[in-house]
């Protein structure tokens, strides 16, 4: 099999091998699929990791509006205020046939620090978890001595910056943006988010900048460290849980926001392997916030998660599931990473605790059934060497792959055994299905008409039942025949 999954991205088919390609091809114009449809959606589901571009700059330069107007549509917030929780910091965009990840650091505006030291803590998590960076200033106003402070934060990074001078609506403010050539990142492209002037060739300069693939390689040929991220929310234990497993206190330094820092990436010996654990909890010590804490909570949670291949979501038994835990683990799948839930001090549970415990997880964790679970303490070390074995297996069905053949026989099995319901007189039906990728396993099914939500729900629990896939999420795609005469 892995002799099939090897040569199958070189082609642009997935990780489909030329052999097993070619048998696919043939079934999908048997079952009247024009080749073009099929390998469209071969290479959507087989892109593997995406490249990530951050959005910085200072707060009310537009940030927020550039990264709606990039992904499309409005979804970013815009009137950003101080205690706003942010749900969400990273989207997906596509420019140009390409796609990729937009990490947004729209707009906090912080006094605890004052704004300097703000804007470089946010512009420092996005920088860490990126590829490329748009670098967004105000032309009108123009560079400002936060301004100036980024520039050396991004020169330090040594990310490709593009860098975007925002608010030229028109050709009077173009010698505004000229004047940013000062701030010595290359050319200003005159942009106007808000209303999509100059963006196109601004988004034609980031994808230059942005590397086909992300830089980061997981589990390399030499059998490198597996990357793990410790995400969880504030004072959930995870600080604790890393100096457990490491064996010894390791102290964060404390610097100047504004200067960077390494990232906070944790080589381990835990169950007789080196593991490189990926701690968000350290960052959290050095930037001291009073208010915002969500949001920059998801900004540390992103930026881990771009770096890992599982996470292990801590969450506090002496309290109830919170929606922040809920988002956090919703983050982790969204970004589709291995995922197992750690669940700390459970030394501390009394009967009663336990009892409304696994109400609360059979009611708020239903969809995350397929998790490994682990009962720890962090502070006392119990059970911690059972991470082991819990993230091995998470890995192991972030990794797993079912042939084409092997799938479409469970496949036939199961439409046979439970057809679709039959909706306004139709039954669509799955005519045949593949597995175009990994990490995490993604398959794209072919049917004659669409398939509700519940049966698609229906099919990825039968895909564990029969497979696996312990720890993973499952991306399924659907692409539905079009009718003979239309082609």
């Amino acid at each position: 099999m892995d002799d099939q999954i090897s040569s199958g991205d070189e082609h642009g088919h997935g990780e489909l091998g030329d052999a097993e390609y070619a048998e696919f091809m043939e079934l999908a114009a048997q079952e009247g699929f024009a080749a073009e449809n099929v390998e469209g959606a071969l290479e959507d589901a087989g892109h593997g990791p995406l490249p990530v571009l951050a959005v910085v700059g200072r707060p009310n330069v537009g940030k927020s509006t550039l990264v709606n107007r990039i992904i499309g549509r409005r979804e970013a917030v815009v009137e950003d205020r101080p205690g706003v929780t942010r749900d969400r910091v990273t989207y997906e965009a596509e420019w140009a046939g390409r796609r990729f990840k937009v990490v947004d650091t729209g707009g906090w505006e912080i006094d605890v620090l004052g704004i300097d030291a703000a804007v470089a803590a946010q512009a420092e998590f996005a920088i860490e978890a990126a590829d490329a960076v748009v670098f967004v200033v105000d032309a009108a106003v123009g560079a400002t001595d936060t301004d100036e402070a980024v520039v050396k934060l991004l020169r330090r990074a040594g990310k490709p910056v593009v860098l975007c001078a925002n608010k030229v609506d028109g050709p009077s403010g173009e010698a505004d943006a000229a004047m940013l050539w000062s701030l010595g990142l290359g050319e200003p492209h005159p942009v106007s988010a808000l209303h999509g002037r100059g963006t196109g060739d601004m988004l034609d300069e980031v994808l230059k900048a942005l590397p086909q693939a992300p830089a980061q390689t997981f589990g390399t040929p030499l059998g490198g460290p597996r990357r793990v991220a410790l995400i969880g929310r504030p004072n959930v234990g995870k600080s604790s849980l890393l100096n457990k497993v490491a064996g010894e206190e390791r102290v964060v330094v404390d610097q100047l926001a504004g200067t960077t820092r390494d990232p906070v990436d944790e080589l381990i010996e835990l169950g007789g392997k080196t593991w490189k654990f990926v701690d968000t909890a350290g960052i959290r010590r050095r930037v001291h916030l009073i208010e915002g804490a969500d949001y920059y909570a998801s900004l540390r949670t992103a930026a881990a998660l771009e770096k890992a291949e599982v996470a292990v979501v801590l969450l506090d038994v002496s309290e109830s599931i919170s929606v922040q835990d809920l988002r956090i683990i919703s983050m982790a799948v969204d970004a589709g990473r291995g995922l197992v839930l750690a669940y700390n001090k459970w030394d501390t549970l009394d009967d009663e605790r336990r009892f409304y415990l696994e109400r609360e997880i059979e009611r708020d964790l239903v969809q995350v059934r397929w998790a490994p679970r682990v009962n720890i303490s962090a502070r006392t070390g119990r059970h911690v060497e059972k991470l082991v074995p819990a993230i091995e297996t998470a890995l192991e069905g972030w990794e797993t792959r079912v042939p084409t053949g092997r799938l479409n026989a469970f496949l036939g099995e199961l439409v046979a055994a439970h057809p679709h319901p039959v909706r306004g007189g139709k039954q669509p039906r799955i005519l045949f299905g593949t597995q175009a990728g990994t990490r995490p396993p993604r398959f794209v099914l072919f049917a004659s008409g669409f398939l509700e939500a519940g049966y698609r729900r229906f099919i990825e629990r039968r895909l564990r039942e029969e497979f696996g896939f312990t720890g993973t999420p499952i991306h399924l795609s659907v692409r539905v025949r079009e009718k003979r005469g239309k082609r």
